[in-house]
């Protein structure tokens, strides 16, 4: 199926890693020109090497979403060496969980918790979406065409017990989502949420073994496929509705989650 973004510039942010990686690969996959953003270059330019290696075309650009004179800059440079950005992934944020004490993680029960992680949960959460959105759309809106989807999770949708800051973070971005897909349409620019629950990477992978088969009842999928989410899932979903064929959707939320919840 041709998602006709061929040529297309797609900016995915929190890229050097896990699902970001796998979002950037799978657009570069479909034909578009890959703008590979993490926090550190040498995991961008890892990423773009990857890419490039496999016959498509990205260029790592290293900003912190949560300065919006970097993601200008970063999208500055963007335009300069692919074009300008028509598709945005806002992907960057903080793991819900982590067997790694080097990655920090929202996780942890409210009592317990601090305002510096909340500030740090909702700042990568929601100004980086704010931030990167802010620093792309004028240009989508000149231009009559674009795409923004925001990686969230079914802790915003649902709630989660020991993830409330994080919770409340990611049901933020299905506000702003909803509300820019409304103030945006008439340019032809879609704004959809790509919503997982427990997905399996280089951050979550030792938490997850570490609860044994009790994760896997809370997904109906899981046991038939003998497996939890996996990143291609996610970026699966992030291409379909960055094509296309996803022009009459907008102000979305679509759950990878393999029936985790199942919202109406």
């Amino acid at each position: 199926m041709d998602l006709g973004i061929s040529g297309r510039v797609a900016l995915v942010t929190g890229a050097g890693r896990g699902i970001g990686a796998e979002i950037c690969k799978t657009l570069a996959a479909e034909g578009a020109l890959v703008a590979v953003n993490d926090l550190f270059q040498e995991r961008a330019d890892e990423t773009a090497a990857e890419i490039n290696g496999a016959g498509g075309r990205a260029t790592g650009v290293a900003a912190d979403v949560l300065d919006l004179n970097a993601i200008n800059s970063a999208v500055e440079f963007v335009s300069a060496e692919l074009g300008p950005v028509a598709i945005l992934v806002n992907n960057a944020g903080i793991p819900a969980v982590s067997a790694d004490d080097a990655i920090p993680s929202a996780g942890g029960f409210f009592q317990n918790s601090e305002p510096g992680q909340w500030e740090r949960t909702m700042g990568l959460i929601t100004y980086g979406v704010l931030n990167c959105s802010r620093a792309v759309v004028e240009g989508m809106q000149e231009r009559r065409w674009g795409r923004i989807v925001n990686v969230i999770s079914d802790a915003g949708r649902v709630g989660e017990p020991r993830l409330v800051a994080y919770s409340m973070a990611k049901a933020g971005v299905i506000g702003f989502s909803k509300a820019l897909a409304k103030e945006s349409g008439r340019y032809g620019i879609t704004v959809n949420c790509v919503s997982p629950a427990t997905t399996v990477t280089d951050a979550t992978k030792a938490w997850i073994e570490s609860q044994g088969d009790q994760i896997m009842r809370g997904y109906p999928l899981a046991r038939g496929l003998n497996r939890l989410g996996l990143p291609s899932d996610i970026a699966n979903a992030v291409a379909f509705l960055a094509s296309t064929r996803a022009e009459w959707i907008t102000g979305q939320v679509l759950s990878v989650n393999g029936g985790y919840s199942m919202v109406g």
